[in-house]
């Protein structure tokens, strides 16, 4: 994101709707995100479809920082969106989270 462009702050969920080590779906404006929440309790965000073969990742499974695909096990790093597991071998996009009060808020150029 180049330093001209601002981050607009869309509300994505409630701190409590996501446990430690989980994930939920987010959809917004025609595009659907994922939501983490890390075992440390940080949360992270990522494009929300796995860029294998588009499946939503929010269905997978969480170990760590790492996502697995639900269709084919293809897994990434949620906190980077390196592509860490055959089949996938593109990045996911990750966006800027914060936390303001109770409620999660993902970061959109």
């Amino acid at each position: 994101m180049s330093a001209t462009t601002a981050i607009r702050w869309v509300e994505a969920c409630a701190v409590e709707d996501i446990d430690a080590e989980d994930v939920i779906r987010f959809d917004h404006e025609g595009r659907t995100f994922a939501i983490y929440r890390a075992p440390d309790g940080r949360f992270h965000a990522t494009d929300g479809l796995c860029t294998h073969e588009r499946v939503h990742l929010a269905d997978g499974l969480v170990m760590g920082s790492i996502i697995e695909c639900p269709k084919h096990n293809g897994r990434f790093d949620y906190t980077t969106g390196r592509a860490k597991g055959a089949p996938v071998c593109v990045d996911l996009a990750t966006y800027p989270v914060r936390i303001d009060g109770d409620t999660v808020l993902i970061g959109l150029g």
